[in-house]
């Protein structure tokens, strides 16, 4: 990690007397507030035999912030497991509570997770409530941001938004619940069902679930349904009995957002034909699926690449290669941008593909003769453009998953 932004936190900590009482304290509050300001999306506070290994993610990427000794490891977790509401005296199963309020009104959630040498901590940082506030400020080329527009002025239907953890799949729905309610003037209900509720949504009738209580995700839609609701955000598909309510809802009169867990927008059809899902729930229920990644972006310090083994086996005929600079912290990179596909279940050949249950790659053809552009190949002309580099895009999608168009 660059010593332009962590020198100066490790002499903080460095400063504070492990003996004093308020140690923990102390040092939480820094490590938080520190990690606000760095826009960090988590803290991973690990302990290992050389002492607390606490680190945090920027951009999506874990950097080392500092080493602390391991006889605090502790009484540290102990501060965020009291901030969290925890059980402070059940060190040996996993647990999971929130921070609400504070100066920055953004929650803080707190998961914790019994290892060989002690409990681990993992804390996720809520982006701040203004971020991404519309659609505009996601980055979506202007051609995917006109047909999600258009299918967001729809009464009934499913829009699925799929992609990996840390994708922006839950940003991108915030953005599309604002947009309605916006467009509106609230003169439509919108309700949402999420587990956890990760930022207010004005306009919208947000539910948390509460699985101890018999409150899941099924169950909250079957009882939401009930509240005159006209457009439905459902936090994440992750079972068969919600996709089922979700796809029945979809073909009453309801507009249904969701994410869900998948490689690729044809992917999506696939895993949830396998999850036993009918296949005229989804011809008929799914007006669109939007799959996504999100990739750093160049800093202004990058290069052109001077050979061709520099594209890393990508199809570009130009790229450029990430340096570092004090501005970027040394990484090369600044920020994120989206690269997404969006595929629109409007095409005939294609309805009768999931009809007949055929497989991704087959899916995923029709798409394109549809007119989807691929994933793999806007992260190309991502490369190409000098918007991030080949092994960013290689560390976001893998080898197997970015093959020549």
């Amino acid at each position: 990690m660059p010593d332009s932004l962590t020198d100066p936190l490790r002499a903080e900590f460095a400063a504070l007397d492990p003996a004093h009482p308020q140690y923990a304290t102390q040092l939480v509050d820094k490590l938080l507030a520190a990690g606000r300001a760095a826009e960090a999306s988590d803290l991973h506070l690990q302990p290992t035999n050389e002492g607390l290994d606490v680190r945090w993610r920027i951009d999506g990427v874990l950097e080392r912030v500092t080493l602390l000794p391991l006889r605090v490891a502790p009484n540290v977790v102990a501060r965020l497991k009291v901030l969290a509401d925890l059980l402070t005296y059940r060190t040996d199963m996993p647990q999971e509570g929130r921070i609400r309020g504070g100066e920055s009104g953004v929650e803080i959630r707190v998961s914790t997770l019994p290892t060989l040498y002690g409990e681990k901590a993992v804390v996720r940082l809520f982006a701040d409530r203004g971020r991404f506030a519309g659609l505009d400020s996601l980055g979506f080329d202007a051609a995917l941001l006109s047909a999600l527009r258009r299918l967001l002025a729809e009464t009934s239907g499913a829009i699925l938004v799929t992609g990996p953890a840390g994708s922006g799949k839950t940003t991108t729905l915030y953005a599309c619940l604002r947009e309605i309610a916006a467009r509106s003037g609230g003169g439509r209900s919108l309700a949402s069902l999420e587990d956890p509720i990760e930022a207010a949504a004005p306009g919208v009738a947000q539910s948390q679930v509460n699985p101890a209580a018999g409150f899941d995700l099924a169950a909250g839609l079957r009882f939401l349904l009930r509240q005159d609701p006209e457009v439905i955000m459902v936090g994440e598909i992750r079972d068969a009995a919600t996709a089922e309510v979700a796809f029945q809802a979809s073909l009453t009169g309801h507009l249904v957002l969701s994410t869900f867990h998948a490689a690729g927008a044809a992917a999506a059809i696939s895993r949830l034909t396998d999850m036993g899902i009918a296949p005229y729930l989804l011809r008929s229920g799914i007006l669109a699926i939007v799959s996504q990644r999100l990739v750093r972006k160049l800093c202004r310090c990058a290069q052109p690449a001077a050979t061709p083994e520099a594209h890393l086996g990508l199809p570009v005929e130009r790229a450029w290669l990430s340096v570092g600079c004090p501005d970027c912290r040394g990484s090369g990179y600044q920020g994120r941008a989206v690269v997404a596909e969006i595929l629109l279940a409007e095409a005939n050949e294609l309805g009768r593909a999931i009809l007949s249950r055929s497989d991704k790659a087959q899916l995923e053809q029709l798409a394109i003769q549809a007119g989807m552009i691929p994933l793999a190949k806007r992260a190309c002309e991502a490369v190409a453009a000098g918007i991030t580099s080949p092994a960013e895009v290689r560390r976001v999608f893998g080898f197997a998953d970015l093959r020549e168009e």
